[in-house]
């Protein structure tokens, strides 16, 4: 084949151009070598590459010149193409049916079921994102005053009231402190740290929590149970210790018992800055406290080791003070409107469920 003065310097500019995939320069480069006048052999040794891929491109070259070096070769087989109406059995069957021994569909039964391969079963699922081994639990809230609640509590947090502060309360309860059974081995490379399954209890304790909206910090105080008279204890706390005394405090609890004993009813009566702001039965994702406890359980209690209660409130409250040094401002987003429609929404799907 002859090779034009026009065809090298179209290869020059592959081979050197900046924006040029590396699989065209390494073709572009092979032939330019083939008319430098090098063989083959020593065209593989000095591209780092292999003497077939060397004789493919040189072939496809001689065959179609610049433009067939610039498409990739066509590979051997393909994949077996399904029909339109086989595809839509298997996404209807995963969708509204169940296999005869299973709670859900696997691949493999899937397949078996439909007399197709495995790989198939896998391609569609992937392509209409469909996981049929997956669930995710759910409770919608039965409340009758459900809408009255969120809109109260959401415009607490996006309209703040004037010389007031907004708490969101709660109790992380029964943490417990866990001790291994044996020692596990640090994690290196390539390797996960370890950690025994069985552990022995030591007790538990109870965090109260108050979250601060306007700057992220939290009040927080360890104590054995979580009954009325803890209750009072941690509002004496904030009432006495942590809060300016000429602020109105509101507070967004949800409706645990203890939260509205009349013991507790009582005191609130003589201590009229607080106000009291209950969630929705079931909706304790409207408090923004269980952001912090989901924080406290995953970066502090969940791999931690304690061999006493004692230890555990100590690596507690050093959680919360060192959260409170630089604390995360956990910022709502959604107003209530958004949160009723899609609440509403997904009362219309569970209604076409049943």
């Amino acid at each position: 084949m002859r090779h034009s003065e026009e065809n090298k310097q179209k290869l020059l500019r592959l081979a050197r151009g900046r924006n040029t995939a590396q699989k065209i320069v390494l073709r572009a480069k092979i032939v330019l070598k083939l008319i430098e006048g090098l063989k083959k052999k020593h065209i593989a040794e000095q591209l780092g590459t292999s003497r077939p891929t060397v004789n493919l491109w040189v072939k496809r070259y001689e065959e179609g010149g610049i433009e067939a070096i610039l498409v990739d070769a066509p590979r051997p087989g393909r994949k077996p193409k399904t029909s339109e109406e086989k595809e839509k059995d298997i996404v209807e069957a995963t969708l509204h049916s169940k296999p005869a021994n299973a709670t859900h569909w696997s691949v493999r039964l899937m397949a078996e079921a439909q007399g197709v391969s495995r790989m198939t079963v896998h391609r569609i699922w992937k392509k209409y994102n469909l996981k049929p081994h997956m669930v995710k639990t759910f409770k919608i809230s039965n409340d009758p005053k459900f809408v009255e609640k969120v809109k109260d509590i959401v415009g607490l947090y996006l309209n703040p009231p004037d010389k007031a502060l907004v708490l969101c309360v709660d109790e992380k309860s029964q943490i417990q402190a866990l001790d291994r059974t044996q020692p596990g081995l640090p994690m290196k490379r390539g390797r996960a740290g370890t950690m025994t399954h069985d552990y022995k209890r030591h007790g538990t304790t109870t965090l109260f929590a108050a979250l601060n909206i306007l700057d992220g910090k939290v009040i927080g105080k360890c104590m054995p149970k979580h009954r009325q008279e803890e209750f009072l204890k941690f509002l004496k706390k904030i009432n006495k210790e942590t809060t300016p005394k000429n602020l109105d405090l509101h507070l967004i609890v949800d409706n645990y018992g203890s939260h509205k004993t009349p013991k507790v009813k009582q005191w609130l009566s003589k201590h009229p800055r607080f106000k009291m702001h209950f969630t929705p039965t079931s909706a304790s994702w409207l408090n923004m406290v269980e952001r912090f406890f989901s924080e406290l359980t995953t970066k502090r209690v969940r791999r931690g080791v304690f061999r006493s209660v004692k230890e555990l409130e100590t690596a507690v409250m050093d959680f919360v003070k060192k959260h409170n040094e630089a604390p995360k401002i956990f910022t709502w987003t959604k107003d209530a409107e958004t949160i009723l429609s899609k609440v509403n929404k997904c009362k219309e799907a569970l209604g076409t469920v049943h």
